[in-house]
C-alpha cells in the first residue's frame, strides 16, 4: 500500500471517469480533472487553431466544448449543463439531476484513437455518444 502521499500513477477524472496519468498545473475546466482538462485541450489544440479560418471547424470545436461539458457537470450550474445538452440536441426533458452511470466515449477514447480516424469524425462521435449517453438515463416524470 502506498503512503498518502505517495506521487500517483494514475487519476480518475471526476466528470468522465476517464483514467489518466495526473497533470499538475494547466488548464482547469469545471467537473474536470487537471490531466483530463489538459488532454482535452492538447487534442482540440489544432482544430482551435484553424476554427477561426474554417467554419466547419468552428462548429467541429463547438460539439467538442459541449460533449465535454456534457460529460462535466458541475452541481448547482445546471445551465451550463443545459446549454451544453441543447449544442448536443439532446431531448428538452433530459434530467440534468442525474448524471449517466457511466460514458460510452470519453477525450480519452477521442485522442487514442487520432492515429487512425480523423479528429472531426472522432469528435461527431464523441458527441452522439455524450447525447445518447444523457437520454438514456432516467427523464422526469411529467
Amino acid at each position: 500500500m502506498l503512503p498518502d502521499d505517495a506521487p500517483r500513477s494514475t487519476e480518475i477524472c471526476p466528470g468522465c471517469g476517464a483514467v489518466l496519468a495526473p497533470a499538475d498545473g494547466g488548464p482547469a475546466h469545471p467537473g474536470a480533472s487537471a490531466s483530463c482538462a489538459r488532454l482535452f485541450e492538447v487534442t482540440l489544440r489544432g482544430l482551435r487553431e484553424d476554427g477561426g479560418s474554417h467554419p466547419v471547424t468552428a462548429t467541429v470545436v463547438r460539439l467538442a466544448d459541449a460533449a465535454y461539458d456534457a460529460q462535466h457537470p458541475m452541481t448547482g450550474d445546471d445551465g451550463r449543463l443545459r446549454d451544453a445538452l441543447d449544442r448536443l440536441g439532446a431531448p428538452a426533458d433530459v434530467d440534468v439531476s442525474r448524471t449517466p452511470p457511466a460514458w460510452r466515449t470519453t477525450i480519452a477514447d477521442v485522442a487514442a484513437d487520432l492515429d487512425v480516424i480523423d479528429l472531426p469524425v472522432l469528435v461527431e462521435s464523441w458527441a452522439r455518444a455524450v447525447r445518447a449517453d444523457w437520454t438514456a438515463a432516467p427523464v422526469r416524470p411529467e
